[in-house]
């Protein structure tokens, strides 16, 4: 079975499996798309609650009856008219019906903060997420910054088929960051994502120059087919 990912840009994703559309994040705020530039899902994730990852009412058009819509649980409200929430919070596991296993990790901030301190991203509130499929692992780590967990959580993370690393430096790592949670996870590939002004290839050069990991760049709309 062919598996790709799709990068609609922002931190926006669209894993194809097959026939099947899996979203990750999907949302019109940030990626300049409109909704009818979404095709119908077969299972939705969300990894936090802003509006730039968040979008209740694209979700409800591209939901398929009987869709899962997987989430934190302070996801709730917010989607609350977009279909059925399946609360999944960092830590929990969740097996669905066709074979995909989905894993919550942490993503949250350690030192970027709003004005009052408050981190930008509370620990426990938002999720990353290791999905499995057809035994591929692709790992998309949500708004966070390189946090102990990526470390802690050892083999389950290490070596991933894909990885998604947002690389801002704004509200999430930035690409030194960025490049260090890359070497220290050791995927196959890694793909940069919410990179809003940072430069994907000063991330590509510091990943491939001190390890064998392919960086791979892609464009709003471009895809990456999992070998």
């Amino acid at each position: 079975m062919s598996i790709s990912i799709e990068y609609l840009g922002h931190a926006s994703i669209r894993i194809k499996v097959g026939t099947k559309n899996i979203y990750i994040d999907p949302s019109t705020k940030e990626t300049g798309l409109t909704k009818d530039a979404f095709g119908q899902s077969d299972l939705t994730l969300v990894t936090h609650n802003h509006a730039d990852h968040c979008d209740p009412d694209l979700i409800k058009k591209i939901r398929k009856p009987g869709t899962p819509i997987l989430a934190p649980e302070s996801c709730r409200k917010a989607l609350s008219k977009a279909g059925p929430l399946w609360p999944l919070n960092p830590g929990e596991l969740m097996q669905m019906g066709d074979g995909v296993v989905v894993r919550a990790v942490p993503a949250y901030n350690l030192k970027r903060t709003k004005p009052s301190g408050e981190p930008f991203h509370p620990k426990g509130v938002g999720s990353g997420y290791l999905l499995t499929i057809s035994g591929k692992r692709i790992y998309h780590a949500g708004d966070t910054e390189l946090v102990p967990e990526m470390q802690e959580l050892g083999d389950l993370l290490r070596g991933v088929d894909v990885a998604l690393l947002p690389c801002d430096g704004t509200f999430t790592m930035d690409v030194e960051e960025a490049s260090k949670a890359a070497i220290m996870l050791n995927p196959k590939v890694v793909v940069s994502v919410h990179m809003r002004s940072a430069d994907p290839m000063a991330f590509k050069q510091k990943v491939e120059s001190k390890s064998s990991i392919r960086v791979v760049i892609l464009q709003k709309g471009q895809e990456h087919t999992l070998e």
